[in-house]
């Protein structure tokens, strides 16, 4: 008799053992939803696919909790959602567009901007190229210093228009609908008769192999140009674009003289940059 409820009272005591274990892990996996999320995006760069029923058992989650985890980093552009799983847009050739990502990795974007003034000549000229990083430095750009800024795209040029302390040049030519970015000779021709101080340039892809490399060859175009025309070119880029190779390369990391990521960016991969010749910032 006694055995008899003491092994009920021990089923009762692991069943409710068990069932807080999995109210706890329940808790644990939505506080951590967002470093969830950033494991799988890893998982598929580094693997070129997730699958759903997998990362549910390692993660120890429902694969609906999965399913919502890759539909959220689909809607922020960073993967394609296909039967059974995900692929990264970078294995695709898929560029997300600006105003999607424009709302990704916004807190180090705005951190890699206001790092990147300390590139700032005291007066002179800069060119800014087109991207939602280099969006943020024209929005911190400082009111007292006199600059001549050079863009390629329409948005930015109408948000320095207005500042009295800049003279503002605007490249021609056609605009490209997913970047908003101008291409093509009206862009290029102006760009071989310039010489700017700095340039700050912006990519899709960077890694020391394979250069700074973006979708569109001709936005490629445009951007080798940016490079070959200043003194100096600082990169901005979050630590994310440096798992990322593109179609078109516009520039070797040798010819960058900074680049400017976030804290993100691993020990290992800014020692390499390093070696390649850029002074490395990690805002």
């Amino acid at each position: 008799m006694v055995d008899h409820l003491l092994a009920s009272l021990t089923c009762h005591t692991n069943g409710y053992k068990q069932k807080r274990n999995h109210l706890e892990m329940a808790v644990k996996h939505r506080m951590y939803a967002e470093e969830r999320q950033q494991e799988i995006l890893r998982r598929a760069r580094a693997n070129g696919r997730v699958d759903v029923v997998t990362l549910a058992e390692e993660f120890a989650v429902t694969t609906e909790t999965i399913r919502r985890d890759l539909t959220a980093l689909e809607r922020s552009g960073v993967l394609r959602r296909v039967h059974g799983g995900a692929i990264p847009v970078e294995r695709l050739g898929f560029e997300p567009a600006l105003s999607t990502r424009d709302n990704v990795m916004t807190a180090e974007k705005e951190r890699i901007a206001k790092a990147a003034l300390a590139e700032l000549p005291d007066d002179g000229s800069i060119i800014i190229d087109a991207g939602s990083t280099t969006r943020r430095l024209v929005q911190v750009l400082p009111l007292d210093r006199e600059l001549t800024v050079i863009v390629n795209s329409p948005p930015l040029a109408t948000a320095l228009a207005a500042r009295p302390n800049l003279s503002v040049i605007m490249l021609g030519g056609r605009i490209r609908p997913r970047t908003l970015a101008t291409v093509d000779d009206m862009a290029m021709q102006p760009l071989a008769q310039f010489h700017v101080d700095v340039a700050f340039m912006a990519t899709n892809g960077c890694s020391v192999a394979k250069g700074l490399t973006t979708p569109d060859p001709a936005e490629a175009t445009i951007k080798r140009a940016m490079v070959r025309a200043a003194e100096r070119c600082v990169l901005l880029a979050d630590h994310t674009k440096f798992t990322n190779t593109y179609l078109a390369r516009f520039a070797e990391v040798s010819e960058i003289d900074v680049v400017i990521s976030d804290t993100g960016l691993s020990d290992e991969i800014a020692a390499e940059l390093q070696a390649a010749g850029p002074t490395v910032v990690r805002a």
